[in-house]
């Protein structure tokens, strides 16, 4: 704070050339600059669903074994299954137009402790997306680098997760932006593998498709339909990685643009066409080029040799194929860092998290959460040591336990409404199936898998809900003794003419920083007025409107925001001058409470020199390690400033009995 007006210290300059310069909140077009067009949102969003084309169908098809012919069934099985789960969150987009995902679903379909589970299997889940996004394409870079320096891996692997961290504080548009090339590439390249390898052996497809029947004829006569269906569904099962990612959309949808449906459905279709072409079409490619697999390497790149050629022009445009799917899934981690942080908000709304998680930073994004899932992530990929295997089979439990979770809540809500909606019968069935597939997947993953890692994920998540339980239980006593203030002070009868007079700024001057009309302000005001009789001849009641994720949907949430923030202030100069006293107020909008809080005060103290700033901050019998974390120490870190500014501040107690 200290310095000439406008200038900047060195640490701002840096800060803001790393992270950007502070957006206007006050900007009536703001949220129309940050929001993203459907195909940002396809690239910032999609990129997630899309690059788990990239291992889902390899993990499917090497689970069929000496029976790849059932490939075929498989391509099919799974453009049906993004369809159907791409349609079914549709209508989450529909009915949540604020932004749906798992969290709200459950918790507004079926009930609060299914949105806790599901909310924290999310959290978990999208860390899981960075962490795996990030390794494997670590590990897709160093295999085209000599042996020295694969040691080197996990080092790298750790700076693009900063990197990451670093791109999505200075804005999600900007991240978006900046990644955009990788994703068209590999759009481009596969669209040539894809189409190229179709368009060469067309005359193989009959001969392909009278092998299958051969080999169905066979196995049948063998092993029967049971033992093809139970092979054919652990199959599918397994590429349950294949689905991961679709419920990004519905989960980010705060960030599109205008109408937010229209933008949220137009992207859930790019998505769903884009991963079910790709992820059915590598199927029938490795039936046509009959595909083997190979000792440490992907089944996709010996697919891009087979049909490129392994040297020449056809060599590099393979390992350019191959190398933008590794570079995609950096694209890929994108969906972590967009989607985590506003799952955490949501849920610090409804005080699961920690209330800091649904704090703006000065650029608008989550910024506390992006800091907390990026750090997670670093460990869990030191933990693991980058071991994709590890990963993908966490990564894939607790994404298929938030599809049954969502896609249930769903199907209660159309049987239900049943009598209301004519098309209710459709969306239900879609629904239905929708959460039968992801049930299907689940339990087999979770039987298969459960030594592989599948444990440590029940594990995480399992102490993820644990903590929200133990935050909720801590709020809902803090907001318990809040009431009791409320019914005792927030009406509070006077009796006589009140004072008309304006403001003196000659006179003494009590500032008084408060956060809507409740009794811990009222609480405050009487206690300065009891402590210093006839002392202060003005009170000027300050606010903050902050604004949040919970409060942040769109260019008009904003101004209901200042409108009750204004209409709260009003109540207390009323009150003020119900007692006899001279009060006005100042309001001011920001994303910090503690800056735009300071830089209101200190204005405020210019302009009524002989004043002194107030504040309330709750004490508890017994101060716990975690009250400075679930409690941001607001009143502290002004005090700090406007001490070190000249402007004298007294912190008062509000005394909680817990």
């Amino acid at each position: 704070m200290s310095g000439e007006p406008g200038q900047q210290s060195n640490s701002t300059r840096i800060k803001h050339f790393l992270l950007g310069a502070p957006r206007n909140i006050n900007d009536p077009k703001i949220f129309h600059k940050i929001a993203l067009i459907p195909l940002l949102a396809w690239i910032g969003l999609g990129a997630d669903g899309l690059s788990s084309s990239s291992y889902g169908p390899e993990e499917a098809f090497r689970a069929l074994g000496e029976h790849t012919y059932l490939a075929l069934f498989l391509a099919i099985a799974t453009a049906l299954t993004v369809f159907i789960i791409s349609f079914a969150y549709s209508k989450i987009i529909e009915h949540f137009p604020h932004g749906g995902g798992g969290y709200i679903v459950a918790t507004h379909m079926i009930s609060e402790k299914a949105g806790v589970v599901s909310g924290s299997a999310l959290i978990v889940d999208y860390i899981l997306t960075i962490t795996v996004s990030i390794a494997s394409c670590s590990d897709a870079i160093f295999s085209y680098m000599p042996a020295e320096f694969r040691q080197y891996k996990i080092l790298f692997a750790a700076l693009l997760i900063a990197f990451m961290i670093v791109i999505n504080i200075r804005g999600i548009k900007e991240s978006i932006t900046g990644l955009a090339p990788i994703f068209i590439t590999f759009i481009v390249t596969h669209v040539i593998l894809i189409g190229y390898g179709m368009f060469t052996h067309v005359g193989q497809i009959q001969p392909v498709v009278q092998n299958v029947s051969s080999d169905l004829h066979n196995d049948l006569g063998t092993i029967g339909l049971l033992g093809i269906m139970l092979l054919l569904v652990r199959a599918y099962s397994f590429g349950g990685g294949t689905y991961t990612g679709i419920e990004a959309v519905s989960n980010g949808l705060q960030i599109m643009r205008d109408p937010k449906v229209q933008t949220g459905k137009r992207t859930m279709m790019y998505m769903a066409i884009s991963l079910a072409v790709t992820a059915g079409s590598l199927y029938v490619l490795y039936l046509l080029f009959k595909v083997q697999p190979v000792a440490g390497r992907t089944l996709n790149s010996v697919l891009a040799d087979s049909m490129f050629g392994i040297s020449g022009f056809g060599k590099t445009l393979a390992v350019i194929t191959i190398f933008s799917e590794g570079a995609l899934l950096l694209v890929a981690a994108q969906a972590g860092f967009i989607d985590a942080p506003r799952v955490m908000a949501n849920m610090a709304v409804d005080s699961w998290l920690p209330h800091r998680f649904a704090a703006f930073s000065e650029r608008l994004t989550m910024q506390n959460g992006v800091l907390m899932v990026g750090a997670a992530s670093l460990g869990l990929l030191f933990y693991t040591n980058g071991s994709i295997s590890a990963l993908v089979v966490m990564y894939s439990i607790n994404v298929f336990l938030t599809f049954a979770l969502s896609l249930f809540g769903m199907s209660k809500f159309f049987f239900q409404n049943r009598k209301k909606d004519k098309y209710w019968l459709k969306n239900f069935l879609i629904q239905f199936v929708g959460l039968g597939l992801s049930i299907t997947i689940l339990t087999i993953t979770v039987f298969e898998k459960f030594l592989e890692g599948g444990w440590l994920t029940l594990v995480i998540t399992s102490a993820v809900i644990v903590l929200c339980y133990f935050i909720r239980k801590h709020y809902l006593r803090v907001h318990a003794d809040k009431k009791k203030f409320d019914e005792l002070l927030t009406n509070i009868p006077t009796i006589g003419e009140p004072n008309t007079e304006p403001v003196n700024p000659k006179e003494m001057t009590a500032i008084l920083l408060v956060n809507g009309y409740n009794g811990f302000g009222v609480h405050t005001f009487l206690t300065i007025v009891r402590q210093f009789p006839d002392f202060y001849k003005n009170f000027i009641f300050v606010s903050v409107v902050v604004i949040d994720q919970g409060l942040f949907k769109g260019e008009e949430g904003v101004d209901n925001h200042k409108k009750s923030i204004q209409e709260a202030l009003e109540k207390y100069v009323d009150l003020a001058r119900r007692l006899g006293l001279r009060a006005d107020y100042r309001i001011e909008t920001g994303t910090d409470v503690v800056k735009a809080g300071s830089d209101l005060c200190i204005n405020v103290n210019k302009e009524f020199r002989r004043s002194m700033v107030f504040s309330g901050k709750l004490a508890f019998r017994m101060e716990k390690f975690y009250h400075k974390f679930l409690h941001n120490e607001t009143a502290f870190a002004i005090q700090r400033i406007l001490h070190w500014n000249g402007v004298p501040n007294m912190i008062l107690p509000i005394r909680m009995d817990l």
